[in-house]
């Protein structure tokens, strides 16, 4: 059956529909202007009439007459006199005009006298880094005009600077990382504390902009996020930071935030992650809201290294392989995953060469989640046994094109044992907690454009996925169910992303397809040498 064509008015009528009320709009405008004059006098009139019964109203009833003779006596007079009316009239619109003028007080056009000080004082403090004694016409000079320096201002509710454009000589340094540093730290200093600040260097132009940044929210719960197989959110950040944004639910209602989404898989430039921050930073919520999302499509094997049972909720559930908290059972665990690596690479090679598509087992994500290695590692080597962290090489290496994906979380005092394939092999990084400018360098590669504030919220911190920005990242509350610290709100939305159980939570020791998989490598081992089987592992 052909198509109809759709009516002129709905195929083309938009582009006309626009222009007409534009031209609407361009007239009201113009008739108002012209119409101005008479609306003032009308208001003014409706304000003289409204005196006028006021005026009326208060007059005690034994003296209206009077006060009718008087208006009588008025009106005849001015009807008697020569030219009398029509200076009436005059007199009357006079008054109606200055009745009816706008009475709304203009709009401050400059900061007032507590503003103007405090505006002083960040050009006096800026003068000994923005001037020198052979400048002919300095910009910054003691007991200058801060107005010619600062381009734009705006203040908060309590008086403080909260967005500032300084213009600073070519001459300064800009570009040595040291020079900007003495800037920000005294701007942050005398503009107030407390607050985190944004600071955008144009080189170029020699502008500084000087933004205070709003809190992130700290009201999110755990909860299914609109995202695609292979995006994990790990938290929200500002609207500056990325274009895109997911609808979440808040206890106010529902609404749109920007998040921070890691990609994951085949095609992932930042295939595994790194998690550092100190105790309570919220590195362990942040696996736990990891874990929840990628239970949607994958499996996940968790060590804990603290021993605390932080995990305790997910031990027997579906596609949780295990949840190991001793040094015996994460070295089996782990040994278990560096063999399932393999075999995935091997089935794929395997299967690529004789033309056949990618085994199905193969395409499931593996996530292994590794929290606290530094204490394993201290019991490992205190004990004479090997460092788990040498059995995540394999994953960390190959985990890309198996679709094994690693995820280690340590605190600050913990990174010195970690090994260098961890170090190396992930790529995206996560500090949160209260931390110094070093500590987050050394972390994320590169310092952040904000200033990190002493007293952050649990899960509050900086996210950068390999060379890319640095973003503030504020993580999704998932607490532990099983703390009785946790409200009955965040209890609740963890509990409901938590899979159903298929094995008693005692039983989940081992992982739940570790006795096959062993069984498929023993097979293989059986068949192959071993040396064939690592030239597999590499070709793949």
């Amino acid at each position: 059956m052909a198509r109809r064509p759709l009516p002129r008015i709905l195929s083309n009528g938009s582009a006309s529909i626009a222009r007409s009320r534009e031209l609407a709009r361009t007239a009201a405008d113009g008739a108002t202007d012209v119409l101005h004059p008479l609306i003032t006098i009308t208001r003014g009139l409706r304000r003289l009439a409204s005196a006028g019964r006021c005026k009326w109203a208060e007059t005690p009833k034994d003296r209206r007459g009077q006060l009718l003779f008087l208006v009588a006596a008025v009106v005849l007079v001015v009807v008697l006199i020569p030219y009398g009316p029509l200076l009436a009239f005059i007199t009357l619109m006079a008054a109606a005009a200055w009745h009816g003028r706008d009475r709304t007080p203009p709009a401050p056009t400059g900061p007032d006298e507590s503003q103007v000080e405090r505006l002083s004082a960040l050009y006096e403090a800026l003068v000994p880094y923005f001037s020198v004694p052979e400048d002919p016409s300095p910009l910054f000079a003691h007991g200058g005009e801060w107005e010619k320096a600062f381009e734009a201002y705006e203040f908060d509710d309590t008086g403080r600077v909260s967005r500032l454009v300084v213009r600073y000589p070519a001459y300064f340094t800009d570009g040595e990382a040291e020079s900007r540093a003495r800037i920000e730290q005294l701007l942050h200093a005398k503009s107030g504390r407390g607050r985190e600040y944004r600071f955008e260097w144009d080189e170029e132009g020699n502008r500084l902009s000087v933004t205070v940044l709003p809190p992130l929210p700290t009201d999110i719960a755990a909860q299914r996020f609109v995202t695609a197989p292979g995006e994990t959110v790990l938290g929200f950040t500002d609207k500056s930071g990325t274009r895109r944004t997911l609808p979440v639910t808040d206890s106010a209602g529902q609404r749109d935030v920007p998040p921070v989404v890691w990609r994951t898989g085949v095609r992932s430039t930042e295939p595994h992650l790194l998690a550092v921050g100190h105790p309570g930073g919220g590195t362990t919520s942040l696996l736990r809201s990891i874990a929840l999302q990628a239970l949607q499509h994958g499996d996940v094997l968790i060590v804990e290294g603290s021993g605390t049972g932080e995990f305790a909720c997910l031990a027997g559930r579906t596609g949780v392989l295990a949840v190991e908290c001793g040094l015996a059972g994460a070295l089996t665990s782990l040994e278990w995953a560096a063999h399932e690596t393999e075999r995935r690479l091997i089935a794929a090679n395997r299967a690529r060469q004789a033309g056949h598509p990618v085994p199905d087992d193969t395409r499931r994500p593996l996530w292994i989640l590794f929290d606290r290695p530094s204490v394993l590692g201290h019991l490992a080597a205190a004990d004479g046994r090997k460092d788990p962290q040498t059995l995540l090489q394999v994953p960390l290496r190959h985990g890309r094109a198996a679709n094994v994906t690693v995820v280690v979380a340590d605190q600050f005092d913990g990174l010195d044992a970690l090994t260098d394939p961890v170090c190396q092999h992930t790529r995206a990084r996560v500090v949160l907690g209260p931390a110094t400018y070093d500590q987050i360098e050394d972390v994320l590669g590169v310092a952040p454009h904000t200033t990190p504030t002493p007293d952050v919220p649990p899960g509050r911190g900086y996210a950068r996925l390999g060379t890319g920005p640095v973003h503030r990242l504020q993580v999704p509350a998932t607490p532990d169910p099983y703390d009785d610290a946790t409200s009955d709100a965040h209890r609740q939305a963890v509990v409901a992303l938590l899979p159903s159980r298929t094995t008693p939570a005692d039983d989940a020791s081992t992982p739940v397809e570790a006795t096959e998989h062993m069984e498929t490598i023993e097979a293989i081992e059986s068949v192959e040498t071993v040396g064939s089987v690592r030239t597999a592992v590499a070709e793949g």
